[in-house]
């Protein structure tokens, strides 16, 4: 490029610039900008991550804390918009702009290569790696300005430069500090006062595993071959690296003599309080090991700048991620409340949204249930992980779970549940929040609010709650059963979902435990269900979709999925499509405020059935129940047997009467009910047989003996094939448009009939087409 050319286009604004280019003879493509959305972190790196990416095993492990023993690696890592094809990410450069006075720390290349991928399962969604490097901080400085600055600038061919930013606090470990001559976190947080600035956190952490796994590790209780390996997770601020000296439990140890004992006994906890005070002051897993090292956060009086609260999972991965002993972090990673996306968290105006969403919105919400404030408020973005279940600080409820087993469901009206175990924790996001089924049904087409955050019409979606206790679909007032389930499986929803997973298994990992999953796809890419459970009750089957009954009244039994999959589908096929016309094919139906007051309560049970996702297996009878009653309503066939329940009860008594069935001949004259129906016969009288044919006596005409009426009727006899369906159809003009004559017939290899009486159509034409699918 001519340089005098150059210098004059640096200062021109855009649509000149472009003028320039093509005065100059040269092109210029132009193209729509992907935000950067750039940002550095303090990336985890876990035992798991040393080991599945081949790290050196000396690799230091780090939660991904913004605030670290002096002496310890910050794994710094720059992310862009994952939108951005890699290529075009240019250059990295960084900068330690501001250190302590006395800190002679530089930036060094990270051991992580590019290998190595995003951390945080949501995370990969989004970003991807721009660069990275190592922070390890050399002192703690001494004033509330003595913290790292680090920022990196990320260049790109195409979409810009960013500027990301990251803020790294340096300390040593004071530990909790409850035993004579020492003091720590106690100092401001073991104070029972509701009203003191700094909350109680030591009084119910007392009361944690954490706080007595060391001891009584040592103490020999939790096993005979406890050792000096354990000490990295079980005690504070452990690290071995020479350059590591910031008052951790090794420091300390070296600094008193202390030594592991030789002999795992019950004293030794005892000896060792007495003895090494300073050295059990940062013994057990403290406040420390999560938030890091508290001694710039205690020196500024609580500056809650100099501390980390972290929401990552990578903060319980530094010991909850090593296989095969530890591997609650590895099944979260293949869960879904690990890949919960920041749609619809993390803006204001999803505030109802991010008490399910987000880890921190579910801990506000348990926080404040019962009380009148809002449920949620801090819609900042952070998957469900290990810290938005449970409670780090106290162990009050099982498994430190944020709530206890009792849950009320605000959207069915203020149902309690308080028999489902482990399970009523799940609940309180596994139900349906978008109100009841009436308020959807009354309130939606009058455009009133249906539930307290909006007018949005059916279930929230993950209503298994409400479906494994039966609650909440539209019942039509009759009474509909539920199946056994949510009385008779331990713990309801944690007794199947989180059900143990031997090492040894293909599955281990990938279902099961914190996945919460009931299948996972194997290394030939095939899903294989996870029965185990299952089959305590149900003997030796391997999968959730094994026969029971013939549910969709086809002829035929499948298995319960399958069949419960198929009214979903005949039930859709009885609902308007997007131009508001029942076309009789199968859809997602999309409700309207214009549907009839049937067709909504038809499209709720579609709706529930559909969004709990078990097609049946969480609770076979209410599904098939509410599935039946809509089909029912919309066209007075329950059991979709093609007569009318009407017609059957009439002459029967009873749609489950064996005389009912479409093939029954009660009459014994060899005429089926679905004949008889189709010709407007009673079914119950017999008729003579002639040659040919049958003779059928009308009572009520006994008297009219000068008078002969001769009726007709339509015969379609079709070839089938096995495995195609036929559909029958028929219109009154070929003007007009075909219509279906009731479902489609799988084809058995043989003849089919059809006949049907023309006593009351002037004109009718049929046909017969066939599909690969009902």
């Amino acid at each position: 490029m001519n340089m005098k050319l150059k210098s004059v286009i640096e200062h021109l604004p855009a649509r000149a610039l472009a003028i320039a280019l093509m005065a100059a003879g040269m092109s210029l493509t132009t193209h729509a900008a992907t935000a950067l959305t750039g940002r550095l972190i303090a990336r985890p790196l876990t035992p798991g991550d040393i080991a599945t990416y081949g790290l050196p095993a000396s690799t230091e492990v780090s939660g991904g804390l913004t605030t670290v023993g002096v002496g310890q690696p910050v794994y710094l890592e720059a992310e862009v918009n994952i939108a951005i094809p890699s290529s075009d990410i240019t250059n990295v450069t960084w900068t330690l702009s501001h250190k302590p006075i006395l800190s002679s720390a530089t930036l060094q290349a990270s051991p992580l290569g590019m290998n190595v991928p995003v951390y945080e399962p949501a995370d990969k969604l989004t970003y991807q790696v721009a660069g990275r490097m190592v922070l390890r901080p050399d002192v703690s400085g001494y004033t509330t300005n003595d913290q790292y600055k680090v920022t990196a600038s990320i260049y790109t061919k195409s979409e810009g430069t960013t500027n990301v930013t990251i803020t790294i606090t340096a300390g040593t470990y004071l530990g909790v500090g409850l035993l004579p001559g020492t003091y720590g976190c106690a100092l401001c947080h073991d104070n029972p006062n509701p009203s003191a600035t700094a909350p109680d956190k030591v009084d119910p952490w007392l009361n944690t595993e954490h706080a007595s796994q060391f001891s009584r590790g040592i103490d020999g209780v939790l096993s005979s071959h406890y050792s000096v390996s354990c000490l990295p997770c079980h005690t504070v601020g452990y690290d071995t690296n020479a350059l590591a000296v910031n008052g951790g439990f090794d420091d300390e140890a070296l600094a008193y003599g202390w030594t592991f004992p030789k002999t795992l006994a019950s004293t030794n906890w005892a000896s060792m309080e007495t003895n090494y005070p300073a050295v059990a002051n940062v013994a057990n897993i403290q406040c420390e090991n999560c938030h890091g090292p508290g001694s710039q956060h205690g020196s500024a009086y609580g500056n809650t700048n100099f501390i980390c609260v972290d929401y990552d999972s990578g903060d319980c991965a530094q010991c909850h991620d090593s296989l095969p002993k530890e591997y609650e972090v590895a099944e979260w990673d293949n869960s879904a409340h690990a890949q919960m996306t920041r749609v619809p968290s993390g803006s204001a105006s999803r505030i109802a949204c991010v008490r399910c969403h987000t880890a921190m919105g579910f801990e506000e919400y348990v926080d404040n249930l019962g009380s009148s404030v809002a449920y949620a408020t801090n819609y900042n973005y952070e998957p469900l992980t290990c810290q938005g279940c449970h409670d780090p600080h106290d162990a009050s409820n099982p498994y430190q779970l944020r709530t206890g087993t009792t849950v009320t469901f605000n959207g069915n009206t203020g149902f309690t549940v308080t028999n489902a175990g482990l399970g009523g924790f799940c609940m309180n996001c596994h139900n349906s929040r978008n109100g009841s089924a009436t308020n959807s049904i009354v309130n939606y087409p009058q455009g009133l609010a249906t539930w307290n955050g909006g007018s949005s019409f059916g279930p929230h979606d993950s209503p298994q709650g409400d479906m494994l206790e039966g609650v909440n679909g539209w019942t039509y007032g009759q009474v509909i059963p539920s199946s056994p389930h949510a009385n008779v499986v331990t713990n309801t929803c944690v007794g199947c979902h989180m059900q143990s997973i031997a090492s040894t298994d293909p599955a281990f990992t990938l279902a099961g435990g914190h996945s919460t999953k009931m299948s996972y796809v194997n290394s030939n890419n095939v899903t294989v269900d996870v029965t185990y459970v299952c089959t305590q009750c149900h003997g030796n089957i391997n999968t959730f979709n094994f026969p029971v009954a013939d549910y969709d009244g086809d002829g035929t039994i499948e298995g319960v999925q399958t069949e419960v999959q198929n009214l979903l589908n005949k039930l859709s096929t009885l609902l308007p499509n997007a131009s508001g016309v029942v076309d009789g094919l199968v859809k997602t139906p999309s409700p309207k405020t214009t549907w009839t007051v049937p067709q909504l309560e038809a499209a709720y049970n579609w709706q529930f059935v559909n969004s709990d996702g078990s097609l049946g297996v969480h609770n076979l009878a209410y599904t098939v129940g509410l599935l039946k009653a809509s089909i029912a309503n919309l066209t007075g066939d329950a059991n979709n047997d093609g007569l009318p329940d009407s017609w059957q009860t009439n002459y029967f008594g009873s749609i489950t009467n064996p005389l009912a069935a479409p093939n029954a001949c009660p009459a014994g004259d060899g005429i089926p009910n679905w004949m008889k129906y189709a010709l407007g016969l009673n079914p119950m009288v017999a008729g003579i047989s002639v040659n040919n044919g049958v003779v059928y006596q009308d009572v009520t005409a006994l008297g009219d003996t000068n008078v002969v009426h001769i009726y007709t009727a339509a015969e379609v006899v079709f070839d089938t094939q096995p495995g195609l369906y036929y559909q029958i159809q028929s219109i009154g003009s070929l003007s007009g448009g075909w219509q279906n004559i009731g479902n489609p017939i799988l084809g058995t290899g043989g003849s089919l009939s059809y006949l049907t009486s023309t006593r009351n159509n002037v004109q009718q034409f049929y046909r017969v087409v066939t599909t690969t699918s009902p």
